[in-house]
């Protein structure tokens, strides 16, 4: 019954392509968060007013962050190739994609780490401060801490976008269910494999809003 609705539908390459876009994307939201909390911590710490200011390091690193998270993703990837294929050997495969994703996805990210630090009460800081709190102290038991319900919150939103680049990184060759959408459904006008890449790419954004909406839930303790 099913072989007569998807005719074209080939499982075992749809499973594999399941399989690249999980990878792609669960490496690039763990290398994203980890990067963009520390670009998001730095750009907020060196900013007015903040323990490490410096305008400087802050303007640096604000301008490099809106540099990259305002280049359209599809333009990133060719502008990277170069650094990719000193990277990773080759411009195609799921590893192929990875420095372009996370490139893409952390300047991004990095941002909403700063805005969920400014909605900090500052009188909490400053009271770390006047009983004499290293930096390193305030930041791991005050900003992240106060924070966390935020920055999961922001990385579960990071994660999805992450889903809709991972498809558009298929089509320049890097696997995934992009790949196959594009490769398999539109080149060849197969509706049918298009329309399943479809529903599990779907799929997989609910998964990723259901599981970031309960981790965000259960650390908010407002």
């Amino acid at each position: 019954m099913l072989s007569q609705i998807l005719p074209n539908v080939r499982w075992e390459k749809i499973v594999e392509a399941t399989y690249e876009t999980l990878y792609m994307t669960g490496i690039s939201v763990v290398a994203t968060f980890i990067l963009g909390v520390i670009l998001g911590l730095l750009l907020f710490l060196t900013g007015k007013g903040n323990l490490l200011e410096n305008t400087f390091i802050n303007s640096l690193i604000a301008a490099i962050v809106n540099i990259f998270r305002s280049i359209p993703f599809i333009i990133l990837i060719i502008l990277l190739i170069p650094f990719t294929k000193i990277l990773v050997g080759t411009m195609l495969g799921a590893n192929a994609a990875l420095p372009a994703l996370i490139v893409g996805a952390a300047p991004f990210y990095a941002r909403m780490v700063e805005i969920a630090l400014r909605e900090i009460d500052k009188g909490v800081i400053e009271a770390s401060r006047a009983m004499g709190a290293t930096t390193w102290t305030i930041i791991t038991k005050v900003l992240l801490p106060e924070s966390m319900p935020a920055l999961i919150s922001g990385i579960t939103v990071t994660a999805i976008a992450l889903v809709g680049y991972t498809a558009m990184a298929g089509v320049v060759g890097a696997g995934g269910l992009g790949n196959l959408a594009f490769l398999e459904g539109f080149q060849r006008s197969q509706n049918d494999v298009t329309l399943v890449a479809t529903v599990i790419i779907l799929l997989i954004v609910f998964i990723l809003q259901f599981i970031g909406d309960r981790i965000t839930s259960a650390l908010d303790k407002r």
